[in-house]
C-alpha cells in the first residue's frame, strides 16, 4: 500500500512535534504550518493527500483553511484534529467538507489508522462524534448534506461532485469545461458517470437530486 502524503496544521509546536513523532515513520510528511495563511499557501502548493487540521487557531482557524482549499484542490482530504468534542465544532467542519474528526487524546496507532482510512476514501469519526453529525442532519438543522453522510454522494469522485454542483446551478457543459479547465467531452463523461452511479436518467433529475440535498 502506498503511503499517504500528509500535511500538518497546528499552531502549537509541542502538539506538532508529538504528532510528527507518532506518524512520521508511517506516512510521508510533506509540510507543516502554524497559521492559516501559510497553511493555505503551502497546501495548495504541495497538494497532500491528507491534511491533519487543527480546528481552533487564530484568524478563522481550521475552518478558514478548509474553505479556502477545498474549492481549489478538491482531491485534498481533511481530517480535523481538535481538543474539542463539541457538537457545533464537529458539525461545522463536516459541513465544510472534512472527511473526519478526531480529538487530540487519540492514541498514535488510532491516529495513523484514521489517516489511512481517510486516504482510502473512508469517513472517520468516533461513535460519539458520529452521533452528533447524524443527529444534526437527520433533525434537519439546515445546511448542505455533509460529505460522508449521504452514501450516494459519497461514491462520487471529487471531480464528479464539482460537475454535479455546477450542473445543478444551471451551467452548460461548455461553461463547466472552461471553469474546471477540462474538455467538454470530459464533462460529458463525468455527467454520464454521475447519472449511472446515482441511477438517474437525465440532467433534470440530477438537478432535482442535488437541490433536495442542498448541494447547489
Amino acid at each position: 500500500m502506498s503511503r499517504p502524503r500528509v500535511f500538518l496544521v497546528d499552531d502549537h509546536e509541542l502538539i506538532r512535534s508529538g504528532i510528527r513523532a507518532e506518524i512520521s515513520s508511517q506516512v510521508d510528511l510533506v509540510g507543516e504550518a502554524d497559521e492559516v495563511d501559510a497553511a493555505i499557501e503551502l497546501i495548495l502548493e504541495r497538494l497532500p493527500d491528507v491534511v491533519l487540521l487543527d480546528v481552533h487557531m487564530p484568524d478563522g482557524g481550521g475552518l478558514a483553511v478548509l474553505c479556502a482549499v477545498s474549492g481549489r484542490a478538491p482531491d485534498v482530504r481533511f481530517l480535523a484534529l481538535s481538543v474539542s468534542d463539541a457538537a457545533d465544532d464537529v458539525i461545522g467542519v463536516v459541513r465544510a467538507g472534512a472527511r473526519g474528526y478526531v480529538t487530540k487524546n487519540i492514541l498514535g496507532p488510532d491516529l495513523l489508522d484514521a489517516i489511512y482510512r481517510v486516504y482510502d476514501g473512508d469517513v472517520v469519526f468516533s461513535p460519539r462524534l458520529a452521533g452528533f453529525v447524524l443527529d444534526a442532519f437527520s433533525a434537519g438543522t439546515g445546511g448542505p448534506t455533509p460529505t460522508g453522510v449521504d452514501p450516494d454522494f459519497e461514491q462520487l469522485t471529487p471531480r464528479e461532485r464539482q460537475v454535479l454542483r455546477l450542473i445543478a446551478r444551471g451551467y452548460i457543459y461548455r461553461d463547466i469545461a472552461q471553469q474546471l479547465d477540462i474538455s467538454t467531452k470530459t464533462v460529458e463523461s463525468h455527467v454520464s458517470s454521475v447519472l449511472r452511479k446515482l441511477q438517474l436518467s437525465n440532467r433534470h433529475q440530477l438537478t432535482n437530486w442535488a437541490s433536495e440535498r442542498r448541494l447547489t
